[in-house]
């Protein structure tokens, strides 16, 4: 997708999406066949479910509809979540990521695969899991020292309110 339909598209759509209290995260366009898929990917902090997705699916396609930013031809129009092994690339996503299983590619070093503990405004608190009866240590990484990072899936994985109770 050129930048200048990307643009278009986030400026046309944006508001819409900040509206329902979410946050656009990616604009998509690729090819499936003869038509187009137009995915667009929300988030907030608390998640979002199903509903939310159909009922700002309609809110959007209603919006496209009534412009041409999507030219002439077919598409489909997918509004869907990150997914649970999302890139965490923004502050946002890192804040979103407390108490969640990290890994970790530092700029140098070794990956990890830690808890993340906080946030702040310059890196993260971690906890490093014990290996072979070891008790977990901290650590702290900077924004600037992180190459890649991606949330865990963890199946065993207690729910906060679990946690709570």
């Amino acid at each position: 997708m050129s930048t200048t339909q990307s643009e278009r598209l986030r400026g046309l759509l944006e508001p819409l999406v900040s509206a329902k209290d979410l946050d656009l995260e990616e604009i998509e366009v690729s090819r499936a066949g003869r038509r187009r898929v137009l995915r667009i990917v929300v988030d907030s902090d608390e998640g979002v479910d199903l509903d939310e997705c159909a009922e700002l699916s309609r809110s959007l396609s209603e919006k496209l509809d009534e412009t041409d930013a999507m030219g002439d031809d077919e598409y489909q129009l997918e509004v869907t979540s990150p997914g649970a092994e999302r890139q965490l690339t923004e502050h946002r996503h890192y804040v979103r990521a407390v108490s969640r299983l990290v890994r970790i590619q530092p700029v140098e070093g070794d990956e990890l695969v830690a808890r993340v503990l906080a946030v702040d405004e310059t890196g993260l608190d971690l906890q490093v899991p014990g290996v072979k009866g070891r008790k977990p240590t901290a650590r702290r990484i900077e924004f600037a020292q992180i190459a890649k990072a991606r949330v865990e899936i963890e199946f065993n994985r207690k729910d906060k309110k679990e946690e709570e109770a």
